[in-house]
């Protein structure tokens, strides 16, 4: 069996006793890389494509590099977080445990992509009179998505620092602080590395010209409003 297969197989079954060893590992980091960037590729392209084939390319870019650039920036402030909740997690283990939540959102996400084909398919095209409509219900249904793979690699993220935690109470402190740098960043990171759907009266960009204007929130609550 090859040694990648191995690996993902491990990753997927997220048994606490496995990925703990997995987190003293060296090599583990460019496991978790390569399986975020790979999968992180194919729901990216999954993503864009409603807008068209080259918004599709330019978020199969953006997607990994928005979750690589999240967990890293979470590795910085969760090690020192844990430091001051009395867990004795070093950087490189932090580092190691949020990038091997990383990759199996990537995975699960993954294999949520043919469901974005799928709605790509029965929704009204860019170019309709229901386009809005169309572009609300797929950026709806794929941020529940992504939401699901987020809270499932969270609850396996939460069995591993169990693993690693002397005390459960520990485990619970940790996880919920990295949950909320995961938000603040992860999502502020998600608006200025826009548009991963692509607005359908707004020309294709890898970037938009104004990255730092407006938030995530205010625009997400105002698609939901607009939907129902």
């Amino acid at each position: 069996m090859p040694h990648w297969d191995i690996r993902l197989r491990q990753l997927c079954q997220a048994r606490p006793d496995v990925l703990s060893m997995r987190v003293q590992e060296q090599h583990q980091l460019w496991w978790s890389l390569l399986f975020l960037w790979i999968g992180g590729m194919i729901f990216g392209g999954s993503l864009g494509i409603w807008r068209s084939p080259l918004q599709g390319v330019y978020v199969a870019i953006k997607f990994p590099l928005l979750l690589m650039l999240t967990a890293f920036g979470n590795a910085l402030i969760n090690g020192m977080l844990a430091q001051l909740l009395g867990v004795r997690i070093s950087f490189r283990q932090s580092l190691s445990a949020v990038l091997m939540s990383f990759a199996l959102l990537a995975v699960i996400l993954a294999a949520f992509a043919p469901l974005s084909v799928f709605l790509l398919y029965h929704l009204p095209p860019v170019g309709s009179a229901e386009q809005s409509v169309g572009h609300g219900v797929y950026l709806l249904v794929n941020t529940l998505l992504i939401a699901f793979a987020g809270i499932t690699a969270n609850l396996h993220l939460y069995r591993l620092l169990k693993h690693l935690c002397v005390k459960p109470q520990q485990a619970q402190g940790v996880l919920w602080s990295w949950l909320g740098i995961n938000v603040l960043l992860g999502t502020q990171l998600s608006w200025n590395l826009r548009p991963f759907f692509g607005t359908p009266h707004l020309p294709v960009h890898f970037l938009r010209d104004d990255p730092f204007t407006g938030s995530f929130f205010e625009a997400f609550f105002n698609v939901l409003r607009l939907s129902l």
